[in-house]
Protein backbone atom coordinates (compact mmCIF):
# COMPACT_ATOMS: atom_id res chain seq x y z
CA UNK A 1 0.00 0.00 0.00
CA UNK A 2 2.73 2.52 1.11
CA UNK A 3 4.23 1.86 -2.27
CA UNK A 4 0.91 2.88 -4.46
CA UNK A 5 1.11 5.78 -2.28
CA UNK A 6 4.58 6.77 -2.87
CA UNK A 7 3.93 6.10 -6.68
CA UNK A 8 1.36 8.49 -6.91
CA UNK A 9 3.00 11.62 -4.98
CA UNK A 10 6.11 10.27 -7.14
CA UNK A 11 3.52 10.96 -10.48
CA UNK A 12 2.02 13.83 -8.93
CA UNK A 13 5.25 15.81 -8.32
CA UNK A 14 6.85 14.86 -11.43
CA UNK A 15 3.25 16.30 -12.82
CA UNK A 16 3.61 20.16 -11.07
CA UNK A 17 7.63 20.14 -11.95
CA UNK A 18 7.38 18.41 -15.48
CA UNK A 19 6.73 21.40 -18.17
CA UNK A 20 4.51 19.71 -20.15
CA UNK A 21 1.26 22.06 -21.44
CA UNK A 22 -1.05 22.44 -24.50
CA UNK A 23 1.87 24.34 -27.14
CA UNK A 24 4.03 21.18 -25.97
CA UNK A 25 1.97 18.71 -27.39
CA UNK A 26 0.37 20.74 -30.44
CA UNK A 27 1.74 22.28 -33.18
CA UNK A 28 -0.53 25.39 -33.53
CA UNK A 29 -4.14 25.32 -35.21
CA UNK A 30 -6.21 25.40 -38.18
CA UNK A 31 -8.62 28.86 -38.79
CA UNK A 32 -11.20 27.28 -36.68
CA UNK A 33 -8.73 27.32 -33.30
CA UNK A 34 -8.78 23.79 -33.11
CA UNK A 35 -5.27 22.44 -31.97
CA UNK A 36 -3.04 20.17 -34.49
CA UNK A 37 -1.26 17.47 -32.43
CA UNK A 38 2.57 16.87 -32.49
CA UNK A 39 3.68 13.71 -33.61
CA UNK A 40 5.94 12.48 -32.06
CA UNK A 41 8.79 10.72 -33.75
CA UNK A 42 11.75 10.52 -31.70
CA UNK A 43 10.55 9.68 -28.11
CA UNK A 44 13.43 9.79 -26.61
CA UNK A 45 14.57 13.28 -27.67
CA UNK A 46 10.42 14.71 -26.84
CA UNK A 47 10.87 13.20 -23.02
CA UNK A 48 14.12 14.35 -22.96
CA UNK A 49 13.09 18.06 -23.93
CA UNK A 50 11.35 18.36 -20.56
CA UNK A 51 13.29 19.61 -16.46
CA UNK A 52 12.97 17.02 -15.40
CA UNK A 53 12.70 14.50 -17.79
CA UNK A 54 8.93 13.19 -18.67
CA UNK A 55 8.31 9.81 -17.80
CA UNK A 56 5.60 7.59 -20.04
CA UNK A 57 2.90 8.38 -17.75
CA UNK A 58 3.09 12.27 -17.76
CA UNK A 59 3.13 11.98 -21.60
CA UNK A 60 0.35 9.52 -22.19
CA UNK A 61 -1.77 11.60 -19.39
CA UNK A 62 -1.58 14.52 -21.55
CA UNK A 63 -2.24 13.16 -24.75
CA UNK A 64 -4.65 11.14 -23.44
CA UNK A 65 -6.72 14.18 -21.92
CA UNK A 66 -5.90 16.16 -24.87
CA UNK A 67 -7.46 13.13 -26.98
CA UNK A 68 -10.85 13.64 -24.75
CA UNK A 69 -11.20 17.16 -25.55
CA UNK A 70 -11.30 16.35 -29.23
CA UNK A 71 -13.26 13.64 -28.72
CA UNK A 72 -16.02 16.02 -27.40
CA UNK A 73 -15.21 18.46 -30.17
CA UNK A 74 -16.12 15.97 -32.23
CA UNK A 75 -19.53 15.28 -30.91
CA UNK A 76 -20.14 18.66 -31.02
CA UNK A 77 -19.14 19.40 -34.45
CA UNK A 78 -21.36 16.44 -35.30
CA UNK A 79 -24.35 17.69 -34.21
CA UNK A 80 -23.73 20.92 -35.48
CA UNK A 81 -22.86 19.47 -39.05
CA UNK A 82 -26.00 17.59 -38.60
CA UNK A 83 -27.80 20.66 -37.87
CA UNK A 84 -26.92 22.39 -41.06
CA UNK A 85 -27.97 18.88 -42.95
CA UNK A 86 -31.43 19.51 -42.03
CA UNK A 87 -31.85 23.26 -42.14
CA UNK A 88 -30.06 23.74 -45.83
CA UNK A 89 -32.79 21.67 -47.25
CA UNK A 90 -35.60 23.62 -45.45
CA UNK A 91 -34.18 27.30 -46.54
CA UNK A 92 -33.75 25.83 -50.28
CA UNK A 93 -37.58 24.69 -49.91
CA UNK A 94 -38.60 28.18 -48.88
CA UNK A 95 -36.40 29.94 -51.35
CA UNK A 96 -38.09 28.16 -53.93
CA UNK A 97 -41.73 28.71 -52.94
CA UNK A 98 -41.09 32.35 -52.50
CA UNK A 99 -39.21 32.16 -56.44
CA UNK A 100 -42.57 30.50 -57.37
CA UNK A 101 -45.01 33.25 -55.75
CA UNK A 102 -43.31 35.83 -57.63
CA UNK A 103 -42.80 34.56 -60.53
CA UNK A 104 -46.82 33.61 -60.69
CA UNK A 105 -47.50 37.55 -59.33
CA UNK A 106 -45.35 38.69 -62.01
CA UNK A 107 -47.36 36.69 -65.01
CA UNK A 108 -50.77 37.79 -63.54
CA UNK A 109 -51.43 33.61 -62.46
CA UNK A 110 -53.56 33.15 -59.56
CA UNK A 111 -52.31 30.37 -57.60
CA UNK A 112 -54.17 27.09 -56.53
CA UNK A 113 -53.10 24.82 -53.85
CA UNK A 114 -53.80 21.85 -51.40
CA UNK A 115 -54.33 23.37 -48.17
CA UNK A 116 -54.06 20.81 -45.14
CA UNK A 117 -57.02 20.79 -42.85
CA UNK A 118 -56.18 18.04 -40.68
CA UNK A 119 -54.37 14.81 -40.97
CA UNK A 120 -56.06 13.16 -43.95
CA UNK A 121 -58.45 15.98 -45.13
CA UNK A 122 -57.31 18.58 -47.64
CA UNK A 123 -59.16 21.13 -49.67
CA UNK A 124 -58.46 23.38 -52.58
CA UNK A 125 -57.72 26.99 -51.97
CA UNK A 126 -56.50 30.52 -54.27
CA UNK A 127 -53.69 32.22 -52.34
CA UNK A 128 -53.97 35.94 -52.71
CA UNK A 129 -51.08 37.44 -54.34
CA UNK A 130 -50.43 40.12 -52.09
CA UNK A 131 -47.19 40.23 -52.93
CA UNK A 132 -46.11 39.85 -49.03
CA UNK A 133 -45.19 36.41 -47.21
CA UNK A 134 -44.55 35.87 -43.36
CA UNK A 135 -41.59 33.94 -42.76
CA UNK A 136 -40.56 32.42 -39.28
CA UNK A 137 -36.94 33.49 -37.95
CA UNK A 138 -37.02 31.10 -34.94
CA UNK A 139 -37.54 31.33 -31.27
CA UNK A 140 -41.32 32.02 -32.27
CA UNK A 141 -41.02 35.61 -33.83
CA UNK A 142 -42.81 35.62 -37.66
CA UNK A 143 -42.12 38.72 -39.72
CA UNK A 144 -43.96 39.75 -43.06
CA UNK A 145 -41.27 40.44 -45.96
CA UNK A 146 -42.26 41.39 -49.73
CA UNK A 147 -41.30 38.66 -51.93
CA UNK A 148 -38.02 41.22 -52.75
CA UNK A 149 -37.45 41.30 -49.67
CA UNK A 150 -37.74 37.84 -48.59
CA UNK A 151 -36.11 36.38 -51.23
CA UNK A 152 -32.55 38.82 -50.15
CA UNK A 153 -32.99 37.46 -46.86
CA UNK A 154 -33.11 33.64 -48.09
CA UNK A 155 -30.38 33.80 -50.13
CA UNK A 156 -27.83 35.22 -47.14
CA UNK A 157 -29.35 33.12 -44.71
CA UNK A 158 -28.57 30.45 -47.69
CA UNK A 159 -25.31 30.94 -48.89
CA UNK A 160 -24.06 31.91 -44.76
CA UNK A 161 -25.74 28.52 -43.88
CA UNK A 162 -23.71 26.87 -46.68
CA UNK A 163 -20.55 28.35 -46.02
CA UNK A 164 -20.83 26.82 -42.08
CA UNK A 165 -21.68 23.73 -43.40
CA UNK A 166 -18.55 23.12 -45.04
CA UNK A 167 -16.68 24.63 -42.56
CA UNK A 168 -18.10 22.02 -39.91
CA UNK A 169 -17.35 19.52 -42.24
CA UNK A 170 -13.38 20.87 -42.62
CA UNK A 171 -13.24 20.70 -38.87
CA UNK A 172 -14.91 17.77 -38.34
CA UNK A 173 -12.32 15.86 -40.91
CA UNK A 174 -9.57 17.92 -39.21
CA UNK A 175 -10.48 17.10 -35.54
CA UNK A 176 -10.78 13.02 -36.30
CA UNK A 177 -7.47 13.52 -37.55
CA UNK A 178 -5.71 14.82 -34.54
CA UNK A 179 -7.82 12.24 -32.77
CA UNK A 180 -6.04 9.73 -34.50
CA UNK A 181 -2.41 11.55 -34.10
CA UNK A 182 -3.01 11.87 -29.80
CA UNK A 183 -3.64 7.77 -30.12
CA UNK A 184 -1.08 7.15 -32.24
CA UNK A 185 1.25 9.02 -29.79
CA UNK A 186 -0.07 7.10 -27.01
CA UNK A 187 0.07 4.07 -28.35
CA UNK A 188 3.95 4.53 -29.15
CA UNK A 189 4.90 5.98 -26.24
CA UNK A 190 3.81 3.04 -23.82
CA UNK A 191 5.66 0.50 -26.71
CA UNK A 192 8.66 2.65 -25.68
CA UNK A 193 8.12 2.35 -21.99
CA UNK A 194 7.36 -1.18 -22.60
CA UNK A 195 10.79 -1.49 -24.22
CA UNK A 196 12.37 0.73 -21.53
CA UNK A 197 11.57 -1.59 -18.90
CA UNK A 198 12.32 -4.27 -20.97
CA UNK A 199 16.18 -3.41 -21.58
CA UNK A 200 17.00 -1.94 -17.90
CA UNK A 201 15.61 -5.09 -16.68
CA UNK A 202 17.93 -7.33 -19.02
CA UNK A 203 20.59 -4.85 -18.09
CA UNK A 204 20.06 -5.52 -14.37
CA UNK A 205 20.29 -9.52 -15.18
CA UNK A 206 23.05 -9.09 -16.63
CA UNK A 207 24.79 -6.76 -14.34
CA UNK A 208 23.33 -9.47 -11.63
CA UNK A 209 24.94 -12.65 -13.26
CA UNK A 210 28.85 -10.63 -13.11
Amino acid sequence: MSSMVEKQQELEGEGKDTSLNLSSITDGANKSGIPKVKFIADIDDFAASFKPVASSEVLIGAFSELFSKFKAYETNLSNKRLTYQQKLPEIEKTLSLVNHLKTKRDEGETITTQYNLCDTVYAKAQLDSSGTVNLWLGANVMLEYTYEEALAYLTEKEVAAKEEYIQVTEDLAFTRNQSITAEVNMSRIYNWDVKNRRDAKAMETALAGK
